[in-house]
């Protein structure tokens, strides 16, 4: 049986982590045949965590390696999404090598630690990294897509990373708030205008996920856990193949939500 997005191109930003939504999305899309160029800020291995250092995890060279383990072909692009220059670079290199772009997770966003502060002690320059990285870098990534989605004419899927702080607010979240309800609000804005091009623009918004970034709250993971209707946190696998699944013919009429995936913490629409 052909894999259903076998010849489909797509791009993962955010995707150099071990345990991580953007490495987990990468292989899913390969496990349905697509080439992925995976993006990463080019970390330093000094700073990886203890389990990716145990294992001699290469960042997104690793990702690069799970995907063509899937039999696709991979490109690995070390861009900061809110530099112009960098996303045009990401871009020109994707057509450069595959000649087409079909699919954009915009997956990127600043590492959780001094931004969930109260607003007196929030920095004005975290607060501005934490937007810019979620908006600015959806902004700029899907524009360069979205160019060649179109001039190809046969539709495309854009899938964005929220958050459940992107429904609900929450004390001391000031700036991821503000970027993921930022986020939300973009998607709706951009299925309303790349809807008649039938490039599906939709959201996922997940809650606690088990992934490196949320290592800083591991003494309240059970806790966040008992706080779930469903009694149990995400895994960046089941947050991957659903953001691969809005990629399909079968999501094609899902258009410009911003869908929860939390284990029922926020049912907020």
């Amino acid at each position: 049986m052909e894999k259903e997005l076998k010849g489909k191109v797509a791009i993962v930003t955010g995707a150099g982590r071990l345990r991580g939504i953007g490495r987990a999305a990468a292989v899913a899309l390969a496990k349905l045949g697509a080439d992925v160029v995976v993006t990463g800020t080019g970390r330093k291995p000094e700073n990886y965590p203890d389990d990716e250092k145990a294992v001699g995890w290469k960042d997104i060279e690793s990702v690069a390696d799970l995907v063509r383990a899937e039999g696709s072909r991979a490109l690995t692009i070390v861009a900061d999404v809110t530099n112009q220059d960098h996303v045009k670079n990401m871009i020109d290199k994707t057509i450069k090598e595959f000649g087409r772009i079909d699919i954009l997770i915009n997956n990127a966003a600043y590492a959780r630690a001094e931004d969930r502060v109260p607003i007196l002690d929030l920095d004005e320059n975290v607060f501005q990294k934490v937007v810019d990285i979620k908006l600015t870098g959806t902004f700029l990534c899907t524009k360069g897509a979205a160019e060649h989605m179109i001039k190809q004419g046969d539709g495309g899927k854009i899938v964005n990373i929220s958050s459940t702080a992107g429904k609900k607010g929450q004390a001391n979240f000031l700036a991821y708030n503000a970027g993921n309800f930022g986020v939300v609000g973009m998607t709706q804005s951009l299925a309303r205008e790349l809807g008649p091009h039938n490039i599906n623009v939709n959201a996922v918004c997940p809650g606690a996920v088990d992934t490196s970034r949320m290592d800083v709250v591991r003494d309240d993971w059970d806790k966040m856990a008992a706080a779930t209707p469903i009694g149990r946190n995400g895994t960046d696998k089941e947050v991957g193949d659903f953001c691969a699944y809005l990629c399909t013919e079968a999501a094609s009429w899902i258009h410009g939500q911003s869908i929860n995936q939390n284990g029922g913490s926020v049912m907020e629409h």
